[in-house]
């Protein structure tokens, strides 16, 4: 594909050697067992259901947390390795890791998170909502609820959809208007669910 053509957005699968069927599972490099557990299981409510050495390093233990689907969160943990601010950034880093909250309990997340001690920003992402916190070593961690009701198996395509409407539009990014449209288009009835208030956190 030429430079100068942008790869197009489709929720088609490409013409490739082979497909993917989903996540199955992220790795981390976390600090120790205990403030891993404190803050995946403890404060986010994710089961620790596996526990063994990395097969790579059995010095080290190999945490499997289910983020909620049956996808699996995993980290690499050291009892010797202290919990820190600091995240690599650069090519090849993680951004941050984002996991799906019920929109009916945002108000409880938030609360949750106060209680625990930890920071959080939220912002109407256009296409979905965003609380924002930090873990124990400071990785970013969205929490994100779909701002209207979009069966899993049709996300891709108003995803892909909305993308349409917005380059149509010529607006910088997709917003309430062009999901609305989207989901009308499709045949999908428009439920918006009730999240508060936020500003866009554009350029933050």
């Amino acid at each position: 594909m030429s430079d100068d053509i942008p790869a197009p957005v489709t929720p088609e699968r490409p013409d490739a050697p082979f497909h993917t069927t989903g996540t199955d599972h992220v790795t981390v490099w976390g600090s120790n067992e205990a403030d891993t557990i404190a803050f995946y299981r403890d404060l986010l409510g994710m089961p620790l259901v596996l526990r063994q050495p990395n097969l790579d390093d059995p010095s080290q233990t190999h945490l499997f947390f289910d983020t909620g689907d049956g996808r699996i969160l995993t980290f690499f943990v050291s009892d010797d390795r202290p919990s820190a601010r600091g995240q690599r950034a650069g090519t090849g880093a993680v951004h941050h890791l984002c996991f799906s909250v019920d929109p009916d309990e945002y108000e409880d997340i938030m609360s949750a998170l106060e209680d625990a001690g930890k920071g959080y920003n939220v912002f109407d992402r256009g296409i979905f909502h965003s609380i924002y916190t930090q873990d124990n070593n400071g990785l970013v961690i969205e929490l994100s609820s779909d701002k209207y009701e979009i069966p899993d198996d049709r996300k891709g395509e108003v995803l892909a959809t909305a993308q349409r409407l917005r380059e149509e539009d010529g607006a910088d990014f997709a917003k309430d208007r062009h999901m609305e449209a989207a989901l009308e288009e499709l045949g999908l009835p428009v439920n918006k669910y009730d999240l508060p208030d936020a500003d866009a956190g554009v350029g933050v």
